[in-house]
């Protein structure tokens, strides 16, 4: 089930995305629950948690794009599509991890084109994991919910949402199961999930969670790369 919010300002506007939304996900037979709300200070005061908020940028009072940093300083990791009848804001979305920017009016292709890609990689971020041993039992490792991994010679600190959990593992068979898994080595000593970063600048990441990873300086234009290269692929 898909949790989904649309925001906007224009009531008729708002109905007409939602419906839209509904219909092209009653096609792909993708259950789904869609909330509507006219202003992004209503959006804020809702108790759901959302897979996707579709979120118009030209709103009086809070505007979208104000809007959606305030949801990603409360920690929200899910997909964000702008839709907005002005360019203007384009480059601004990459700033608070847009999946897409779509233009008024929305063409109908296009939106279920969004849609699919959203589900596929709804579905795609609920299973991907990595199996290590630890005492001779096997564990499933949820990359989502991993922050950063912690390298002490053969140790592995594995720092996410439910703690830290340590097993014996090398450094290359580790990066080998997380390549184009979306991590980045920043330093010797650590690998950075790309999709909990907040902030970085050449001395260290900044992570959603509020904890601060260092950056090698040799390492540090290659982050650059990779982190831009992670948004662009996330985003398109």
């Amino acid at each position: 089930m898909i949790a989904i919010a649309v925001c906007d300002d224009e009531i008729l506007e708002c109905c007409r995305m939602a419906g839209r939304i509904e219909v092209i996900l009653e096609e792909m037979k993708v259950p789904g629950i869609i909330r509507q709300f006219n202003s992004g200070q209503e959006l804020l005061q809702a108790e759901e948690d959302f897979d996707i908020i579709f979120l118009d940028i030209i709103m009086r009072e809070l505007d979208g794009m104000r809007t959606a940093q305030l949801f990603r300083a409360k920690a929200f990791d899910g997909i964000l599509v702008f839709v907005s009848a002005s360019r203007d804001y384009v480059f601004d979305a990459y700033d608070v991890e847009a999946f897409q920017y779509l233009l008024k009016p929305v063409d109908d292709r296009k939106l279920r084109h969004v849609l699919e890609r959203i589900v596929c990689r709804t579905k795609e971020r609920a299973r991907e994991f990595i199996l290590v041993s630890k005492e001779r039992q096997k564990r499933k490792l949820f990359l989502q919910d991993i922050y950063y991994f912690e390298i002490r010679g053969r140790v592995i600190e594995v720092h996410g949402a439910e703690g830290i959990f340590t097993y014996y593992e090398q450094i290359g068979v580790l990066e080998k199961n997380l390549q184009e898994k979306g991590f980045s080595r920043c330093h010797k000593s650590y690998l950075v999930n790309l999709r909990h970063v907040e902030g970085y600048n050449r001395q260290e990441v900044i992570l959603d969670c509020g904890e601060r990873v260092v950056i090698a300086k040799r390492r540090y234009e290659q982050f650059c790369h990779e982190i831009l290269a992670y948004m662009r692929r996330e985003g398109e």
